[in-house]
């Protein structure tokens, strides 16, 4: 008989049938419990009517299934590792990666119904973690997710996780969702709106070098959704994929005038040859908050004479393509050069010096900046 392990085809395409549950020897009202070596024995039907194995199906405990999840991601070797997660619907949090998992009937799950947001963790800080909040908030009353705890609350939880995964150098993220409750459409069914958050230690070393973009076939985002930060990421996975698939490390968005709009998750900024900072207006996409700070830190370069100055304004392909500098900008790239964009050559090809310049800020505000972006975590 085969097992699951020694299938050819997907499960999807496989034709098989449970049998009933009288022909297991067991009734609804009782069921005795079964050893790892008990299983369902499934079949399927040939033309001749024969019935004939095709593999077995387990039925597994709570703990059982507990422990194989265990086994599964200790035989992982994962780039991320997941130190703390906090759940309202267990109510506390957990340090067990077997046990960081959200109900199936949350509608975030089914239907997609949920925002996320996200906070560096950088020498035991928290930085932008505020302004982060402030987007996360909006950006469910957008949703119109009923926040369950006033946002004191949420931000107190989200310290102490990150307090409890004794991370110091890593990124929190999390999430609220309309909730568990069924597999319908609508959120009324829903007990309450739920809230998660994962605390996760990346374990590749950083890369600032410069990267090629290419100009993305998916349709962005109309802009109701593009400037909220809900779990709707189809798009920007196709997005990213299709970079890949060019051999790119990002896909940029037009928007419907065929104007610079973002990347799939992280926003785009340029340097004229006139020595001005320039960045796509956020009426349409996402706000970013590491693309605000950058701006307000780009003034430190303004004094400097390396900027003439800043602005935020519409940003047509070919004023992009013929820009001095280009870059991305994000909570995960931090600001990164572009030296190509589809057969374009940005600049000289290489990494742009006031690129490089804001990197350096932003690196050392996420060190030493000021108490406005900087949440200090009690361990």
């Amino acid at each position: 008989m085969a097992s699951l392990s020694t299938l050819t085809n997907p499960i999807s395409e496989t034709c098989f049938f449970l049998p009933k549950s009288c022909d297991l020897g067991f009734s609804r009202s009782k069921i005795a419990p079964f050893a790892r070596s008990n299983v369902f024995k499934n079949s399927s039907f040939s033309s001749e009517g024969q019935c004939s194995s095709t593999f077995d199906v387990p039925l597994l405990s709570c703990s059982e299934v507990t422990e194989r999840m265990r086994t599964s991601r200790e035989s992982h070797k994962a780039k991320q590792l997941y130190l703390a997660m906090y759940s309202s619907v267990s109510g506390g949090i957990t340090i067990d990666p077997a046990a960081m998992v959200i109900p199936m009937d949350d509608h975030m799950v089914h239907r997609g119904h949920g925002v996320f947001d996200t906070a560096a963790i950088v020498n035991g800080y928290l930085y932008e973690l505020d302004q982060h909040l402030d987007r996360f908030v909006g950006s469910a009353t957008m949703a119109k997710i009923q926040i369950p705890f006033d946002r004191e609350s949420i931000r107190q939880i989200l310290i102490r996780t990150v307090s409890v995964s004794e991370c110091r150098n890593g990124s929190l993220r999390y999430w609220l969702s309309a909730g568990p409750g069924d597999f319908q459409l609508s959120p009324s069914g829903c007990h309450r709106a739920a809230l998660y958050a994962i605390v996760i230690k990346d374990q590749s070393p950083p890369d600032h070098s410069g990267i090629r973009v290419v100009t993305s076939s998916i349709p962005i985002k109309p802009p109701q959704f593009a400037v909220m930060k809900s779990v709707n990421y189809l798009p920007n996975v196709l997005s990213k994929m299709e970079a890949e698939e060019n051999d790119a490390y990002a896909a940029i968005w037009l928007d419907s005038d065929g104007l610079v709009a973002e990347g799939p998750n992280m926003n785009v900024a340029f340097v004229t040859k006139e020595k001005e900072l320039l960045m796509p207006r956020f009426d349409k996409i996402l706000g970013g908050c590491t693309a605000k700070r950058v701006a307000v830190l780009a003034a430190n370069l303004v004094k400097e004479g390396k900027l003439r100055g800043i602005r935020v304004e519409n940003v047509s392909v070919e004023d992009g393509k013929r820009a001095e500098e280009m870059m991305l900008i994000g909570s995960g790239v931090h600001v990164r050069s572009v030296v190509q964009w589809d057969e374009e050559v940005i600049g000289n090809g290489r990494e742009g010096p006031v690129t490089q310049a804001l990197l350096n800020l932003l690196l050392e505000d996420m060190k030493s900046g000021p108490p406005t972006v900087r949440v200090h975590v009690p361990y």
